[in-house]
């Protein structure tokens, strides 16, 4: 099993949300988050000041799937999160060693 975080702008977080739903993956943690990248923050000016928000507000979207999914989940994410501009956000895959329902007990892939 592996485990996707994607962090994405927040105006797409609705058509990834709505393509992963389609695409039947239905299990998803989302949070808000700020952060940076190469973007490095956006300069405005306000009555006359400028300054600098460096900290960007972004959504987190973090899914575990099973590893014959991870390619497809992947794609759906970069199709709906791409707008090619600077700030589009990245994806993160990680293993996962192993996933318990607390309801059942299931483990591993039952679990997802």
């Amino acid at each position: 099993m592996k485990r996707i975080i994607a962090v994405i702008r927040e105006e797409m977080f609705d058509p990834v949300k709505l393509a992963l739903l389609a695409a039947g993956c239905e299990g998803m943690n989302v949070s808000t988050v700020k952060g940076r990248g190469r973007q490095t923050g956006i300069k405005e000016s306000y009555r006359g000041s400028s300054y600098c928000i460096d900290l960007i507000p972004k959504t987190r979207v973090e899914l575990i799937v099973n590893e014959e999914d991870l390619d497809r989940i992947i794609n759906i994410i970069l199709e709906n999160a791409r707008t090619g501009d600077i700030g589009d956000g990245k994806i993160f895959v990680s293993d996962v060693e192993e996933v318990i329902r607390i309801r059942t007990g299931e483990r591993g892939s039952d679990a997802v």
